[in-house]
């Protein structure tokens, strides 16, 4: 089977119980959308991190809904999405993965618009940097998922440019202009805008003028256990510069605590090679795994400003505290003194200090735990669907109320 696009696409499974079956309002008479209305959007699924697994979640809504997204890899999504339809951009064909992805990078928002999602009444996607471009058909329904506004752009210009050889800047700094320019007229052909968190949220009005509700991402808080604390700690993310993960190895070598770092990224070789004595940088790891880390660890580590941060409750769901930059949306899933603590962003003494005078018997594994079950998958599915179902029947109303003008 081929894609709009003329690229392979895995065929569609037979139709089958859908977890929300279409079902009709009965104070407004609108039909919350179903398989055959709703095309689903992704920015990129490379890997299967808090991002892809947001989607996946917000997928399951929609069994068997077509997914569109920029670029696919079903192993590194460990076939997460195997049973769906995935129609992909003609950037495909470069055949690039996770590491690689971002040379594509000036080629993105064009083909975001060509994705061909116009067939649909109502799209719903997973945005943090393109997948809210997509060009729906005139009377659709848009609603974006947004894990954050395209960070290079808006908010973290300097570090791209820092990222890149001198002689590059003038071009990247041309470009990052134009990303701008064309986001934000992405978002006006957004319908309703929901975000991850207050710092997104907050975004999203200072950025685009528009509202949108919080609604925390979903956490598969029932892969994890409580076990018996070793003498680690623990950092989950990213080895890339804004994830500020050396900060965090410079920490604990001055804090001469060990330190187990768990991902992948540019910044990783030269990370391993640099912190040898306390630091061990794992790479990647498979789910098992990352839960008997978690459970063994100390503590959390989260040296960066996140928007949402999966890490940090899903460590908690593990019954470990977190130690985090006291900034972004850990302000909203850590309880200062009962599930973690805070220290200043980017202070890299004041975090070595918390390594080095930390213990764990302050906590209480139990009570972490129970804290981490409001940001169950459940309640997000809940709770998003209603932002949908509201989006289309407050677009439904207004159509009507247009007609009765005319």
């Amino acid at each position: 089977m081929r894609s709009a696009t003329g690229l392979p696409t895995h065929p569609r499974p037979p139709l089958r119980a859908r977890l929300y079956p279409s079902e009709r309002d009965v104070s407004s008479g609108v039909a919350f959308p179903g398989d055959d209305d709703v095309g689903l959007v992704h920015d990129y699924l490379l890997v299967l991190r808090g991002a892809e697994r947001t989607f996946a979640s917000i997928a399951d809504i929609w069994p068997v809904a077509p997914i569109y997204t920029l670029l696919y890899d079903e192993g590194a999504t460990k076939g997460r999405f195997d049973e769906r339809t995935v129609t992909t951009s003609r950037l495909q064909r470069a055949g690039l993965t996770q590491t690689g992805f971002r040379k594509l990078l000036p080629l993105f928002p064009h083909a975001a618009e060509r994705l061909p999602v116009q067939s649909h009444s109502v799209l719903v996607s997973s945005s943090s940097a393109f997948a809210h471009g997509v060009r729906p058909r005139a009377d659709a329904v848009h609603v974006c998922y947004c894990h954050t506004p395209f960070r290079y752009a808006w908010f973290e210009r300097e570090r791209a440019m820092a990222e890149v050889p001198a002689p590059v800047r003038p071009a990247l700094a041309t470009m990052l202009s134009w990303f701008r320019r064309w986001d934000l007229a992405a978002s006006k052909r957004v319908t309703r805008y929901v975000a991850n968190s207050r710092p997104t949220q907050r975004r999203i009005r200072e950025l685009y003028g528009r509202h949108a509700n919080v609604i925390h991402p979903p956490v598969e808080v029932d892969r994890f256990h409580v076990g018996e604390p070793e003498d680690y700690f623990l950092a989950v993310t990213e080895v890339v510069r804004h994830k500020r993960i050396e900060l965090a190895a410079a920490a604990a070598t001055a804090a001469g605590r060990r330190l187990k770092v768990v991902g992948g990224g540019p910044e990783l070789e030269r990370l391993r090679s640099k912190y040898r004595k306390h630091v061990e940088f794992l790479g990647r790891v498979g789910d098992d795994e990352l839960g008997r880390l978690y459970a063994g660890a100390q503590a959390l580590v989260v040296a960066n400003v996140e928007e949402f941060g999966i890490a940090a409750v899903e460590a908690q769901a593990a019954g470990r505290p977190v130690i985090a930059a006291g900034a972004g949306g850990v302000l909203e899933t850590v309880k200062p003194g009962v599930t973690g603590y805070f220290v200043t962003p980017d202070d890299g003494a004041e975090l070595a200090r918390a390594l080095r005078q930390f213990r764990v018997s302050d906590f209480d594994a139990r009570t972490i735990q129970q804290h981490a079950q409001q940001f169950s998958v459940a309640a997000f599915r809940a709770r998003f669907r209603e932002e949908v179902r509201a989006a289309v029947e407050e677009a439904a109303l207004g159509g009507a109320v247009a007609a009765a003008a005319a």
